[in-house]
């Protein structure tokens, strides 16, 4: 392995029958369409494991999917079968959506030797590989999760990135959003972006088929979006999720004082005192 945050779906063709792999199925239906099934029950990659991200979280949180306290995700990952020292790769029915979120939650957690499947269960299932609908028998394992607090930033903090310039701040959503001509998809959230935030729409990271853009093209969509690459970054989106698309891509190209703002825009766009940026026509 490298330290390559994606692997092909070759790749996991040929390691799939790996002791020390583990595979997991990201799941978290779109905004806009809440009571979307998974797929996971009639077709997934043999062996792997489902990870719901809206059941895998804090859940005495008013926001959604916030990260949960270490103990509570080292329980759910025993029960999922995964464990200290394995391999995991994550994937995700839509190809780029929730797996770099499970992706950025494993190793913000703290395991080491986490991968992305590059262009998902989409990818996989046009070039025909392997898919089950039978149930992995799972192994419980010890998971020994250790939180880093750099890597999440909170309110308190995306205030004070806001007021010193401490750290740059990207924004996943799209352009419409961002610049507040478009409403948001959540009741009750006011339009707009944070000052001084800058925007780089995750699909702009994507290829037509839905792989991942190549580092040099990677390099000119953050330098365009007006981010130095050697300087802190944290992202951001409506709810914690597509902001991890933009830290796989920052990871892709070597940056390294990365955090996600986990509450996003439900947090900062549902308050009274938070500062709002907006571009309207």
């Amino acid at each position: 392995m490298t330290d390559h945050p994606l692997v092909s779906t070759q790749w996991l063709a040929d390691h799939l029958q790996s002791p020390d792999l583990a595979v997991i199925n990201a799941w978290m239906p779109p905004v806009t369409h809440p009571d979307a099934p998974s797929v996971y029950p009639h077709a997934h990659v043999p062996g792997a494991v489902f990870f719901d991200v809206n059941e895998i979280c804090d859940k005495n949180s008013d926001l959604p999917h916030m990260l949960p306290a270490p103990h509570v995700f080292s329980s759910a990952m025993r029960k999922l079968g995964i464990g200290d020292g394995q391999t995991i790769v994550v994937y995700d029915d839509f190809g780029f959506y929730s797996a770099p979120r499970v992706w950025w939650t494993l190793r913000t957690m703290g395991a080491e030797r986490v991968f992305v499947l590059d262009g998902g269960f989409p990818k996989w299932r046009a070039e025909n590989r392997p898919v089950t609908d039978d149930q992995p028998r799972i192994v419980q394992s010890h998971f020994s999760a250790r939180l880093n607090h750099g890597a999440v930033a909170d309110l308190s903090q995306m205030k004070k990135s806001i007021q010193t310039g401490d750290r740059q701040v990207l924004d996943a959503r799209s352009s419409d959003r961002f610049a507040g001509t478009a409403p948001e998809p959540r009741a009750g959230l006011r339009s707009g972006h944070m000052p001084t935030a800058f925007n780089l729409p995750f699909t702009q990271l994507l290829n037509e088929d839905g792989t991942f853009r190549g580092h040099e093209d990677l390099e000119a969509l953050y330098k365009a979006a007006g981010i130095d690459l050697q300087k802190p970054v944290t992202t951001t989106c409506g709810s914690g999720v597509t902001a991890a698309i933009l830290t796989l891509g920052l990871t892709i190209l070597g940056a390294r004082d990365l955090a996600l703002y986990d509450g996003s825009w439900v947090e900062w766009g549902g308050r009274d005192d938070t500062d709002i940026v907006t571009e309207k026509a």
